[in-house]
């Protein structure tokens, strides 16, 4: 397979950036309107942190005013760090996880403070919230978003309920685009990179013909080689092909209101993800079947692959929205959002990597959503403000999954489950003194899920001559819940703050849709809710004249119910044997989750700036009920790293001919880590197995940035520059099929960009 590399020049010039060093920070010199870097005096400039504007608690706050535990990236920093999609910006946020999910390139798969969820199938609600603006994304397919004509990116850590539309139990993930300008404005770039790499992005807007009416339209075509390919067919798997169109039309009618349109759409034609097979399959049944199978070896690399079926990883989304604003009078004002997605998936898991059937699965996913939300704000300028709000959210989730095992077993997984959900929240900040403030909220939600189940065996792999049915229910089941939060803040100096919350996040339950009722009852039965109390005590502190930012947060959550997925064998044909699995998906049990969070940035002198995070989290189950036995002390929690954090440092100098030169290297560690979650050993059987894990690793990034001048930028980027192996999920299947495969981080990557602004 080609593998297309830049010239030795461009790798020269990208390791005299990593010996030159320097991160992008949050915070950079001031903004103009539209985002390009306005004018400051060269010792401002030079030696003050600008803190960033953020909407976190649905109004309009700089970073270091808000009371809660928050990061926030502008476009600008955004760039620096070479965040090319969300996933990029796990290393960048204390205790945040975030990566595709198994087979797929933009499926999302998150974590925060070790609470989330990884299954991405219909019927499962993510732990995570990720808005769109203010539009909640409701499934994962495709919300691995790529960072396009961005205003800024927020995540909160910690329950989400008082604020935002949905309900989000983990956290909240905000990605927010460029807002319309009266002003003609527009860019387009070019990246070209190894593996083929071929990135084509365009954004521009303005006023059409008045300040009144303005529009944007932005889109992109990003393509890569694959990492790895098909050594059987020949075809490029890991490789990507997605294309992406968003447009805005609004109209300022008044001052005081507005209307706005937004329509966004995306399509990923990219093939497979390559998966490695962790050791060779030695299941009796397997080898008896197909003989010869435990010859069969892994590959030297982690993205080569063998499959037998299709390469087809196909995933379209669409989604509209409307946003009206209006401010009734200087204390109020009210913002109504009107909105509709919907996305269509088919993928293909060959969960054995092999040409042989032995655990193949196609999947059809497909979902629609209309959300509704009103909000009322209130700030008179006094001792008191807030925001209350009306949501509700109906959804349609679906599909269909056909499982063929060992060539002899075939089975699917068919239905939906729609959501019908209401709730009312309100947040409320109350002065008490100069110095001193009370946050108050609470949110009381209503929610209904009706799932429709049909799953069947069938007699070949045309899936056409049905033999048994394992599963048929069409069952509601309802979810009340109210969620308080309680905030207290003192502010020690005008530049030191301390705060201390507790809060509730809640997300709801609802029915296994891969329920095997036959071979196993309880799986038809509804799972339970799950609910976090979170306690957490911070500061935000500008310290040295605003040359230091230094945010700190420890936090306290007790985790109850919680949901998760787990691969469970079973005995298909009641010869004694488990020669069959099925995802199960079940209340463990509970835990607790502690940790403490640093973040920081350091200006030390005009030309060098110092940025990144320290987590440290302790999370472990308190009781994990299975087959009637508490094996807590055996079980770790997915996606809970003990440690992680990242550093990053940035040169930057202006130029005599008035552009400016940047340059950043950055290095990232995370902890050993687990990300499946297996019975490490059964209580009854005795049975034994390894979930998959990945040891400590740390990343080398770096990038150099020239802005020749107020049009013109290059900047050359590299990513895990020490081509670091890292897994970051897998399968493991080994005592009902005998496999075990495991799915790898990104290698060595180099990339030059050429902008243009105008």
């Amino acid at each position: 397979m080609k593998r297309k590399q830049l010239s030795l020049a461009v790798h020269g010039a990208l390791a005299m950036s990593f010996l030159i060093g320097a991160p992008a920070l949050a915070q950079d010199a001031a903004k103009s309107k539209d985002g390009e870097q306005a004018a400051t005096p060269a010792a401002q400039k030079a030696t003050t942190l600008e803190s960033v504007k953020v909407t976190a608690r649905k109004r309009e706050e700089t970073l270091q005013d808000v009371p809660v535990a928050v990061t926030a990236f502008t476009a600008d920093s955004l760039d620096k760090l070479n965040i090319q999609d969300l996933g990029d910006l796990g290393a960048q946020v204390p205790n945040m996880t975030i990566y595709a999910a198994r087979g797929s390139n933009t499926t999302i798969t998150a974590y925060i403070r070790g609470v989330g969820q990884s299954d991405p199938l219909w019927g499962v609600d993510p732990g995570v919230g990720l808005y769109l603006d203010d539009v909640y994304l409701a499934r994962p397919q495709g919300a691995l978003l790529d960072v396009l004509d961005v205003e800024r990116v927020e995540v909160l850590r910690g329950p989400q309920g008082t604020l935002y539309g949905k309900n989000t139990i983990g956290g909240a993930i905000k990605y927010v685009t460029r807002a319309l300008s009266p002003e003609f404005n527009g860019f387009g770039a070019v990246t070209l990179g190894n593996y083929g790499q071929r990135d084509f992005k365009l954004g521009l807007g303005g006023g059409l013909g008045s300040d009144t009416l303005r529009a944007r339209i932005t889109a992109a075509s990003l393509s890569r080689d694959g990492f790895g390919e098909n050594i059987r067919t020949g075809d490029q798997v890991s490789d990507k092909d997605i294309k992406v169109v968003r447009a805005q039309l609004g109209a300022y009618v008044t001052d005081s209101f507005d209307i706005q349109f937004a329509m966004d759409w995306m399509k990923d034609d990219s093939g497979v993800r390559g998966a490695k097979l962790l050791a060779p399959n030695t299941n009796a049944t397997a080898n008896f079947l197909f003989p010869g199978l435990s010859t069969w070896l892994p590959l030297d690399s982690r993205y080569d692959v063998r499959n037998g079926m299709p390469n087809t990883n196909y995933t379209k989304v669409d989604g509209a929205s409307m946003t009206v604003n209006y401010r009734a009078d200087d204390n109020w004002t009210l913002k109504y959002v009107l909105a509709k997605r919907e996305s269509d998936t088919e993928t293909n898991i060959d969960f054995d990597t092999l040409p042989f059937p032995i655990a193949d699965v196609k999947a059809f996913y497909n979902d629609q959503q209309v959300s509704q939300e009103l909000q009322v704000n209130y700030d008179g300028g006094g001792r008191s403000r807030g925001v209350v709000g009306l949501y509700s959210f109906s959804g349609e989730a679906g599909g269909q999954v056909l499982n063929n095992f060992y060539g002899l077993l075939f089975g699917d997984t068919q239905g939906k489950v729609m959501t019908d959900s209401i709730a009312v929240y309100a947040d409320w900040t109350f002065d008490v003194t100069d110095k001193f403030s009370i946050d108050v909220g609470a949110r009381y939600t209503d929610e209904d899920k009706h799932a429709v189940v049909l799953n069947r065996s069938y007699s070949d792999g045309t899936f056409s001559k049905q033999t048994a049915v394992s599963a048929n229910f069409n069952k509601t089941i309802n979810f009340k819940n109210m969620s308080p939060k309680v905030s207290l803040d003192y502010q020690i100096t005008p530049d030191i703050m301390v705060y201390g919350n507790a809060s509730r996040g809640f997300k709801s339950g609802g029915y296994n849709i891969r329920a095997q009722a036959t071979a196993v009852p309880r799986s038809a039965e509804p799972f339970k809710d799950e609910q976090v109390d979170s306690y957490e005590i911070g500061s935000k502190m500008g310290l040295l004249d605003q040359r230091l930012f230094l945010n700190l947060a420890a936090f306290h959550n007790k985790y109850k119910d919680i949901q998760l997925s787990i691969f469970t064998a079973y005995d298909s044909n009641n010869d004694g044997k488990d020669d069959a699995f099925f995802g199960d998906f079940t209340n463990a049990g509970a835990a607790t989750i502690n940790g403490l969070e640093v973040e920081y940035q350091w200006l030390p002198t005009q030309h060098w700036a110092i940025t990144g995070n320290l987590a440290w989290m302790d999370a472990k189950f308190d009781e994990y009920m299975f087959k009637g036995v508490n094996i807590a002390k055996q079980q770790a929690m997915t996606n809970a790293p003990d440690f992680s954090g990242a550093i990053n440092l940035e040169w930057r100098t202006d130029l005599a001919n008035g552009g400016h030169l940047s340059a950043r290297a950055g290095y990232s560690y995370q902890s050993k880590v687990v990300a499946t979650t297996e019975i490490v050993k059964d209580p009854v059987t005795g049975a034994l197995a390894s979930p998959i894990t990945q040891d400590g690793y740390g990343l080398v990034n770096a990038n150099v940035t020239w802005r020749i001048n107020d049009a013109w930028s290059l900047s050359l980027a590299g990513t895990n520059l020490t081509n670091k192996e890292y897994r970051t999920t897998g399968y493991n299947l080994v005592s009902a099929l005998g496999v075990m495969t495991g799915f790898y981080g990104a290698p060595r990557q180099f990339s030059l960009t050429a902008r243009y602004n105008f």
